[in-house]
């Protein structure tokens, strides 16, 4: 019998621990982002906020916009409200509100919906393109990013282990697989279905992390909170393996860890 997919528990801290790196995706799509329509006051949703920390990127792209963060998980949160909410200096406004991507739909039109690393948490997320798009005023955008790299050694690895005879009884269907993103190329047909202008494209980042066991400290901030929050203290022997794992897969350089991160991402604009 297949367990429901469990609900992580976020560590805002321990995901900022790397946020220099988690935030290049965003400023990378967000370039790609055209203006909105509406330059006056622009509306704006921010799908999966975590803790604001690249929300505010969106205020300063467009200082006089009314941006919402949306996430749920209070944890994030309360963390996003404390250190960003409020007014802007621009004279726009900066806000947080709880919603879950897999039920959210949008109650105004919005001149852009954007999404960081988000969506790989929402099955089925494409089939909320639809809606998400159909709410978008004249000329929004939808834009988001995901990871592509449930392949990789980091993810690749952490399955095996909760797969093993020792964790498989605890974690057998804890872990997302490849199918939690669709391929650029299908990100592209679903968007353009809809009548959408899109751009999808792929890139590989080279992160070169520092310290003791910086990747086991990166995933330990995202794709592995299910992990931590089904084990919760009996997560200890887990990261055992796991880090002896990661440690032939990643071997430090005398300058760093290399840590190879794909990214997928999309632009999806309505007509004017």
């Amino acid at each position: 019998m297949t367990k429901p997919m469990i609900t992580p528990s976020w560590d805002p801290a321990q995901y900022l621990r790397h946020a220099g790196h988690r935030a290049r995706p965003f400023i990378d799509l967000l370039n790609r982002v055209p203006d909105p329509q509406d330059t006056t006051r622009p509306r704006i949703a921010d799908l999966g906020c975590g803790p604001g920390n690249v929300t505010t990127l969106l205020a300063r792209r467009w200082p006089t916009a009314h941006i919402t963060g949306y996430d749920n998980s209070p944890e994030m949160l309360d963390k996003a409200h404390t250190d960003h909410a409020g007014p802007t200096p621009g004279g726009g406004r900066l806000d947080f509100a709880d919603a879950d991507a897999r039920t959210w739909t949008p109650e105004e039109p919005y001149d852009l919906i954007i999404s960081n690393a988000t969506l790989q948490w929402v099955p089925g997320h494409a089939d909320r393109f639809a809606d998400w798009t159909g709410a978008l005023a004249p000329g929004g955008t939808l834009a988001f990013q995901v990871p592509g790299n449930f392949d990789s050694p980091s993810h690749r690895l952490m399955r095996e282990i909760a797969h093993s005879a020792r964790w498989k009884d605890r974690l057998g269907d804890t872990l997302r697989h490849a199918d939690a993103i669709l391929a650029p190329a299908a990100y592209l047909e679903r968007l353009t279905a809809l009548g959408r202008t899109a751009d999808v494209w792929e890139t590989t980042y080279l992160h070169l992390l520092v310290g003791e066991d910086p990747v086991l400290d990166w995933v330990k901030g995202t794709g592995l909170r299910p992990v931590l929050t089904e084990l919760g203290e009996d997560a200890d022997d887990f990261l055992t393996e796991y880090r002896a794992e990661l440690r032939r897969a990643y071997p430090p350089t005398a300058h760093g860890t290399v840590f190879p991160f794909r990214r997928v991402f999309a632009v999806a604009t309505k007509e004017a």
